[in-house]
């Protein structure tokens, strides 16, 4: 199971990961209400802005306080990270 840092030590696992979209539109911010209404929100902010809103397979909704793009980078890394550690045991 790979972990994706999502700002302050804070953790997401990569593999249930859904969605990592910009909290700008309104249909987000309504999801968000609605997240936050259900009990399923997960703020991770630690009273910073939100930047990042991530969609797990469970309908937990997690908001961060780093960029989209960041957080698809380190998810990327993440798993480039797993491929070389699987060639290198073909490899062996």
């Amino acid at each position: 199971m790979k972990l994706i840092n999502i700002g302050f030590g804070n953790m997401v696992s990569a593999s249930r990961l859904i969605a990592i979209v910009s909290p700008e539109s309104a249909p987000i911010k309504r999801i968000i209400q609605e997240a936050r209404d259900k009990g399923t929100l997960i703020d991770a902010t630690y009273g910073r802005r939100t930047r990042a809103v991530i969609m797990m397979d469970s309908d937990h909704v997690v908001l961060s306080a780093i960029q989209p793009e960041t957080v698809a980078n380190r998810l990327s890394d993440a798993s480039e990270s797993v491929e070389l550690d699987e060639e290198e045991v073909i490899d062996e």
